[in-house]
């Protein structure tokens, strides 16, 4: 089980890079408004309206497999036993013995008849 989970974090990891490298070279369509007034030449006014090219549909197919491989982590970091579960609390050390209580009464200490009380 630990080495399909190690698995599938590599392939999230590495299309979580990728879709950050694709996005980062992709041409936005803001870019092309400015010469849309007048400096150039413009299919249209928010950019080409046509088919999606291969940086974007790469985009989309890297966006499906880092969001299944999310849900894969999820799922399997929600079923594991409650005996390995990790849990700090759960691993904490026992509790050492109890604290002997005297049974004389302590004497206060020297300075203790200067303070007042309330």
């Amino acid at each position: 089980m630990s080495l399909l989970i190690t698995i599938i974090l590599a392939v999230q990891m590495l299309s979580a890079l990728a879709m950050i490298g694709l996005i980062l070279i992709q041409h936005g369509k803001g870019a092309d408004m400015g010469a849309a007034f007048g400096s150039g030449s413009s299919g249209s006014l928010f950019g080409a309206s046509g088919s999606a090219n291969f940086l974007s549909r790469s985009t989309a197919a890297l966006a499906t497999v880092f969001f299944v491989c999310t849900l894969a982590l999820a799922y399997f970091g929600s079923n594991r036993p409650a005996a390995s579960s990790g849990s700090v609390l759960e691993s904490a050390a026992p509790a050492s013995a109890p604290v002997a209580v005297p049974t004389e009464p302590v004497a206060p200490a020297p300075g203790a008849a200067q303070i007042p009380a309330k």
